[in-house]
């Protein structure tokens, strides 16, 4: 089967994106994990299909690059968004389905000349907030451990966040991981995902998570947040639980596209 596709990234964080309006487009779990193989495939984060949905300008459905259905991707969201603001099945505001139900995201600004898009995404309300010794554990549509730490360039995350996401605390299921460093008015954030099995240079609803959890660490709302990849602001309502209108800010970017034979 042939197979267009584009290739986006979130500040480093990146993704397959296939358009499946038509409905035509089914690839197998290992099919999946070829394609975003970083030796043998394209490469990527994850892979999403753009899909039609009733109720919606459109469908976002997720997977890893462990080629299984995944919980909610915040950059995988504003990629996606992207994606269908520049096919034009979606306006500069939209509203689209995901795994954890309704969001809306918003077309800011464009560099067109730089295929790069300022896209926010509205993210789902946070109702529960598990509060431990300098770590907080925060579902924004994925599960998130926050852990505080003096400097996070100090931080095996590869070792420590495996550890953690493997840990009885998390089973069966498992989490990502987060370290974050609080530096004034910026966080310094660093994300080991699950699914990925890696560090990732960005992570959605992780920078999400990591402010809320400064925010209970410090009564602080407005960060500059800084991951590997880049910088992403997120915005809230709410001074106490539950965190409502939360919006996750950045840029998204069209990398490359392309076709591929894909067999498997």
């Amino acid at each position: 089967m042939m197979l267009d596709f584009e290739k986006y990234h979130g500040n480093g964080n990146d993704f397959i994106i296939i358009n499946n309006m038509k409905g035509d487009v089914s690839l197998s779990n290992k099919a999946i994990q070829w394609l975003c193989h970083r030796r043998f495939g394209i490469g990527a984060d994850g892979l999403m299909l753009l899909e039609p949905d009733e109720h919606s300008d459109f469908k976002m459905h997720y997977y890893n690059s462990d080629g299984l259905l995944s919980t909610m991707c915040g950059n995988g969201g504003r990629c996606i968004a992207a994606f269908a603001f520049s096919h034009g099945y979606a306006g500069k505001k939209m509203m689209f389905r995901a795994v954890d139900g309704m969001h809306r995201a918003i077309i800011n600004d464009s560099d067109i000349s730089n295929h790069i898009l300022d896209v926010s995404l509205e993210m789902k309300n946070v109702e529960e907030v598990v509060e431990k010794e300098h770590c907080y554990f925060i579902d924004t549509g994925s599960p998130h451990h926050v852990e505080l730490v003096n400097c996070v360039e100090d931080v095996e995350v590869f070792s420590k966040g495996k550890a953690i996401r493997n840990s009885d605390t998390y089973q069966p299921g498992g989490t990502n991981v987060d370290f974050v460093q609080i530096d004034g008015n910026t966080l310094h954030v660093r994300t080991y995902e699950r699914g990925v099995e890696e560090e990732t240079l960005s992570c959605g609803t992780g920078v999400t998570a990591s402010a809320l959890a400064a925010f209970l660490e410090t009564g602080i709302k407005n960060w500059r947040i800084k991951t590997r990849g880049g910088d992403f602001s997120v915005d809230f309502k709410g001074d106490k639980l539950p965190f409502t209108d939360i919006w996750l800010r950045g840029p998204a970017q069209l990398v490359f596209k392309g076709k591929t034979e894909v067999s498997c």
